[in-house]
Order: C-alpha cells, then structure tokens, then sequence
C-alpha cells in the first residue's frame, strides 16, 4: 500500500481495499470488501460497512455512517454525522433484511446531520442541505433541502443556487 495513511486506531478489514493517496483517521471502521478509492479523506469514527464502494478523491467528514448497498462515486463531499440507511422496515428480531441500494453520484456533497433514506440515487454534482431527511432520488444538480427534502432550486458546478448565479 504505497502512500496511505492509516491512523493506529484505525480498523481497516485486509479484505479491504485502500487505494493511493488515501488518508483514513482515528477510530474509523472499514469492513470487508469496502473498496476506498484514490486521494480521499476518511475522517475519525467513520463506519464503512461491507461491500461499500468509494470513489476516488472523497471527502467522508467525522461520524458518518455508510452501509451496505451505497455506492459513492468520485469528488463527493459527506459532511459530518451523515447517515445512509440500507432497509426501509429494519427489524431486531428479523435476518432477512432487504438492502435497498443508494447510488450518490459523482460530484454530489452532503451538508452536515443529513439522512439519506436507502434506494434512492442523488444526481450528478446535487447538493443537499445540511440536516435533510432525503427520502427520493434528486435530479443532476438540484439542490434539496428539508424533512423531507424537496428540490428547491439548481446548482452550479461549484455548488452555488442558480438564483445567485449566472453559471448554471
């Protein structure tokens, strides 16, 4: 593993897989078959759970919960505390829980304490507000905010609201 930082406190699974450049802090845990891709940051006590898919150059911020089923594509931005859930009807006494996959697409960011509920996709370069409860897919670039979020307005590529912006 050329030029990967693994904090000591770090349990990172050796099935596992940790490309170049990344950088994984304290007390995170990366579980079985997660693949981490090149140049992100992997903040302290993240969980990324089995067979997670990261993409290259990512920023996962401190306490944030990825499980089962997501798939990150490259340059998405999740900020601290985000949830991804992975069954829609959980249950402690039952084993057959349907995972429900969630795609975040390339270039996504994710505010702060965000929820995003399982079996949905968020869009290419979308933007979602800090705290949302995200319960269905959001369009390439839109920018949803609230519980539940609703689309309200269109980002640009550098993120900025299509009302404050003339790049659209």
């Amino acid at each position: 593993m050329r030029d990967i930082f693994i904090h000591e406190t770090a349990e990172v699974a050796k099935e596992s897989t940790i490309k170049s450049g990344t950088k994984i802090w304290n007390w995170t845990k990366v579980r079985e078959n997660a693949v981490i891709g090149e140049k992100c940051s992997i903040g302290q006590c993240v969980y990324i759970d089995l067979d997670v898919s990261i993409g290259d150059r990512c920023k996962i911020q401190n306490g944030v919960q990825i499980y089962k089923g997501v798939v990150i594509q490259d340059d998405v931005f999740i900020g601290p505390n985000v949830t991804f859930t992975n069954d829609k009807y959980p249950r402690a006494h039952n084993n057959n829980w349907v995972i429900l996959n969630t795609v975040v697409e390339a270039g996504v960011s994710i505010g702060a304490g965000a929820i995003i509920i399982c079996g949905i996709t968020l869009g290419k370069n979308a933007m979602i507000a800090a705290g949302s409860v995200v319960t269905k897919d959001v369009p390439a670039n839109g920018l949803v905010m609230g519980n539940p979020a609703k689309l309200v307005d269109q980002v640009s590529f550098l993120g900025s609201p299509a009302k404050d912006s003339e790049e659209k």
